[in-house]
């Protein structure tokens, strides 16, 4: 496999975030989360995911490993949608619980992401 380009990096790093934040406030149960070779510099050292969080964030990896669009838009404006159903309202929810909390929280420069 192809290693991930920094832009990849760089949404995946903001994926992992959110899944990492929703998971905590929602799950018991977390156990490290086995990084991607590929991916180690930029994983917080020790994340810990239940096991449903850790299978969608490894879904979700594969999913933005293999997006054809370039430049990728968010998944939201997107005219191909490679998430099953399922997956795809987990996602949305997740975005939308850790979105609000980062907000709230201060975590304004999460904003920047969405907006280049």
């Amino acid at each position: 496999m192809e290693p991930f380009t920094p832009k990849q990096k760089k949404d995946l790093k903001v994926l992992v975030d959110f899944v990492r934040i929703y998971c905590r406030a929602k799950h018991e149960g977390q156990t490290e989360y086995r990084t991607p070779a590929d991916l180690s510099g930029i994983f917080p050292v020790g994340v810990g995911l239940c096991p449903d969080c850790a299978a969608l964030l490894d879904y979700s990896l594969l999913r933005r490993r293999n997006c054809p669009l370039d430049p990728k838009p968010s998944c939201k404006h997107c005219h191909i949608h490679c998430y099953s159903t399922e997956y795809r309202s987990r996602i949305r929810e997740i975005m939308a619980f850790s979105g609000r909390r980062m907000i709230m929280r201060g975590r304004i420069d999460y904003l920047w992401h969405f907006f280049s």
